[in-house]
Parts: C-alpha cells; structure tokens; sequence
C-alpha cells in the first residue's frame, strides 16, 4: 500500500486495508458499496443520494481557502477539517484553495521574488500545489494530491509518492518545469493578487471565506465544525449525511498572523 495512501486512511480509520479499495477518495462516500469496499462504512454512515442532489438548483455553498503550505493551523485545518468535509459533501460544496498566505512579493527584473512567512522551503511547496491545481485543473483529480502533501512529515519531499498515489499520469518532471519556469512565477503572482484583493483584508491564515464573506463568526465555525456550517449554510434539500454527526469538530487551532 502506498505511503500517501497510508496516512490518510489511517486518518478515517485507525485501521485499514485497501486491497479491495480502487476507488479514489472523492468516491468513497458516492455508494455503500464503495463504502464497504473501502472500509470506511462508518465515515460514510450518512452517506446520501448523489441523483436527489442532483435535482435541486440551489448553488453549493463556496468555500475559499487562503493558505500557506507550512502554517501548522493551514495544515491541520485542511487535513482534518476541509478534506474530510469535502469527500462527504462534495456535492453541496465548492473549494477553491489559494496557497500564498503571508508571503511577499516584489518586482526583479521583470521576475517576481517572494518571502514567505515559514521561509524557501514553504514558497517552494506553495508554488508545487499551486502547479499541480493548474496542471489538473479538477479538483476531484488535485485534492487529494494536495491533502497528501499537506499531510506528509516533509512536504519538500511528498510530491512524487503523492502523485503516484493519486494521479501518476502527471509526472513530476512537468510539475517541476512549472515550479522553476515562468508558468510557476505566473502563478504565484495571481495567487498573491487574489490575497491582496481579500475584503476585508485577511489578518492571518488559514483565512476561509463562505460564499464570498469572511467575519470572525463565519471564521470561528469554518475552523471549529465546517461540517456542520455546510450543511447549515446549503440552502437546498439536506443531504442524508447532514443529520449524521459528520466530521469531528476541531479545537480552534494557532492561526499564522501576517
């Protein structure tokens, strides 16, 4: 079993095997008999119908994420609150994830040079995860490979067994090409532009905005129980998973000041 794949079944588990498990992690939840297959049947103990969803023209709820890749509170609050969320309630929800954070950028040469807050090493991973969202554009394809390198011990090193974990058909050497070219550089210029323009200004990360509003209430509730803020935010019919006690809430975590 591979090693990104370890640690998060370990996270929805404890235990696990996934020698009959070949789905990926976006489907878990779609069918009990993927749940089972999987097993992961008690995570997915409220598991709904995809087709009811599926009637109603209610928008889903949007959720941005601005982050850095080495904020302890980013890491924690993406692993084991958003990630989680999103397998269960992908339906109803929408994420966008922005990794910047605290960081600062200047003109060079024509060449934009950033510091980030926790040093090099957190604008190089920045700059990975944001290279893998645009090389895979769909986010049921990157986010699992981004919550894998988040939850890695060395998140420098977590690109390759990621990628291989969840999507080897892009390969490292095409990812890199864009973290050390132009396209990189490009990238991480309109990831600082998207953060500078946050109304009100963000003050710190992670910094969640719902449905296009950001306040320390809608704050204190996205970091503690995003969970249940999705379910009670979706203006639709309920999924079956939001009468389950879904995702375990999180003490609010250090957040990274800027």
């Amino acid at each position: 079993m591979k090693s990104a794949v370890l640690l998060l079944t370990l996270y929805f588990a404890g235990t696990y095997s996934q020698q009959l498990c070949d789905h990926p992690p976006s489907d878990w939840c779609s069918t009990w008999e993927i749940a089972k297959a999987c097993q992961v049947e008690q995570q997915c103990r409220g598991y709904y119908s995809r087709k009811d969803l599926k009637k109603s023209n209610e928008p889903a709820v949007q959720v941005d994420l601005y982050y850095e890749s080495l904020c302890g509170g980013c890491r924690k609050f993406l692993a084991l609150q958003l990630f989680p969320t999103w397998l269960t309630l992908n339906e109803i929800m929408n994420v966008t994830l922005v990794p910047y954070g605290n960081a600062q950028e200047k003109n060079v040469s024509g060449k934009w040079e950033f510091t980030c807050q926790h040093g090099p090493d957190e604008c190089y991973v920045n700059t990975i995860e944001a290279c893998v969202m645009y090389h895979l554009q769909d986010i049921r394809s990157f986010f699992p490979v981004i919550f894998c390198i988040e939850f890695s011990s060395n998140l420098t090193s977590a690109l390759e067994p990621c990628l291989a974990a969840y999507y080897p058909e892009l390969t490292v050497k095409t990812v890199m090409a864009c973290v050390n070219g132009d396209l990189g550089n490009k990238i991480m210029h309109q990831n600082a532009m998207q953060t500078d323009a946050l109304n009100p200004p963000h003050e710190y990360v992670p910094w969640v905005v719902i449905n296009g509003k950001h306040d320390d209430s809608l704050q204190d509730r996205a970091i503690s129980a995003l969970f249940n803020l999705i379910c009670d935010t979706y203006t639709g019919p309920k999924p079956d998973a939001c009468s389950s006690k879904g995702v375990t809430p999180l003490k609010r975590d250090s957040v990274c000041l800027s």
